[in-house]
């Protein structure tokens, strides 16, 4: 069943056509800041706090709102939970959206916005955490979370956070991986500027430049690593327009100008880019840890490994971050019964078996270190560094329009369109409009 869970991680930044993908954290070796989990829009004041009591010994029913289960991974959970909780009076069932990230997004919307209590608990993208705790949507789970804090990954947890409180418990992440042909390179490159210097003498690097999330993703992993920002400490105004951001951004544009990245790119996303790199098309690729088996399943494929991001010359390592935390919605009618089907959902067995049966990467720091986790995940103990390191898109209630304000500018620059200089104040204005509006 490995390989199949997947479908669900790419959500992360594979598909925000309307705007929706994961978000991240933080790593002190990371030249650059994302937004800021703590930022305060002044909203979510008088907000509706978890009662940890609630879960001890309850009972009714639970809904779980989710997108599509294409993994299997939510079933097993649910079908499990019922057979430990039946005798106690508590059940659950699970509630299955369309697989389009927007879509999901949309039908708990809807369900919010009409002060629906259908969905109890919903599989949330880690970028929507702003924009639900400012509705006013999701139960504070600061005293649920606090707890339990030292058992997640730093980075997986600054999802959940915002305003200085947590508004859910985090289930699944992921992180890019720098993918690389081992017949092609001797050692992983030790910064950008080799990765980009050796795939000119080579067959070059594939990424995704389209202009949709997955441009936000792969130009952000670049600009915090060179120290760049997107929006103030207090996520009030843009700092998009940055020495900093242009510094990364000028070096994406010369890596096509100069033949280090094909000029393909400018509209590839995660299939394109991978199907060119199995084709023995190009030494190295951005992508997703889905890839990876995907690439080894093809027999044709060059011979490959993967690395987490290299440093950006001058400045520190960082990456982004995809997955999935679960909220609980302030409409629910048994706010004890969703707890307790979190708290069995984000134990670690639960994460174990996801891991190991669904291929899902783990949130929680101690299932690294299992070996059947790791016999699962060849890949893990790079995955772990990878999603340690990695930081977060802005934290925002309008993360929508300023993501496509990212990749919209970026990829008007990578195409030749735009100097990355008028590129980076477009973008800064149409943010600024943006954030303006809350």
């Amino acid at each position: 069943m490995r390989g199949k869970g997947h479908a669900a991680a790419l959500l992360g930044c594979v598909a925000l056509m309307g705007g929706l993908v994961g978000a991240c954290g933080d790593d002190s070796d990371s030249g650059g800041g994302g937004g800021n989990a703590t930022s305060s829009g002044g909203s979510v004041s008088g907000a509706k706090t978890i009662d940890v009591n609630s879960m001890d010994g309850a009972k009714g029913n639970v809904t779980y709102c989710t997108g599509k289960d294409t993994s299997g991974a939510q079933k097993e959970s649910v079908k499990l939970f019922n057979e430990k909780f039946q005798s106690q009076g508590l059940s659950a069932k699970l509630l299955e959206f369309p697989e389009s990230a927007d879509e999901q997004r949309n039908q708990f919307v809807q369900r919010q916005e009409a002060k629906s209590g259908e969905c109890d608990i919903f599989y949330s993208d880690v970028v929507w955490t702003a924009e639900f705790a400012s509705q006013k949507w999701l139960y504070d789970m600061t005293p649920y979370t606090s707890k339990r804090k030292s058992e997640f990954i730093p980075a997986t947890y600054d999802t959940i956070t915002y305003d200085n409180k947590t508004w859910g418990v985090p289930k699944q992440t992921d992180a890019a991986f720098l993918y690389y042909r081992t017949d092609q390179v001797d050692s992983v490159p030790a910064t950008w500027q080799e990765v980009y210097q050796q795939a000119a003498q080579k067959d070059g690097i594939v990424y995704q430049g389209a202009s949709y999330e997955g441009l936000t993703c792969a130009f952000l992993e670049i600009a915090f690593a060179a120290g760049g920002n997107v929006l103030s400490e207090d996520g009030k105004k843009s700092e998009f327009d940055s020495p900093e951001n242009l510094k990364a951004l000028q070096f994406m544009v010369d890596g096509i100008k100069d033949g280090s990245a094909r000029k393909s790119v400018t509209t590839y996303m995660e299939e394109q880019a991978r199907r060119a790199f199995e084709a023995g098309r190009a030494t190295f690729m951005r992508n997703w840890p889905y890839a990876y088996a995907a690439g080894k399943a093809n027999k044709d494929a060059p011979k490959f490994q993967v690395a987490p991001f290299p440093e950006f010359e001058g400045g520190g390592k960082a990456g982004i971050l995809g997955g999935h935390n679960l909220v609980v919605s302030t409409y629910s009618k048994n706010p004890g019964g969703a707890l307790a089907l979190i708290d069995y959902l984000t134990n670690e067995e639960s994460i174990t078996r996801d891991a190991v049966d669904f291929s899902l990467s783990p949130v929680l720091q101690s299932v690294y270190d299992d070996p059947a986790v790791q016999k699962a995940l060849p890949f893990s103990k790079q995955l772990e560094q990878a999603v340690s390191q990695a930081k977060s898109r802005p934290v925002s209630p309008v993360y929508t329009q300023v993501s496509q304000a990212i990749y919209k500018n970026v990829n008007e620059a990578l195409t030749g369109n735009m100097s990355p200089e008028d590129a980076l104040k477009k973008g800064q204005s149409e943010m600024e409009q943006a954030l303006a509006t809350f």
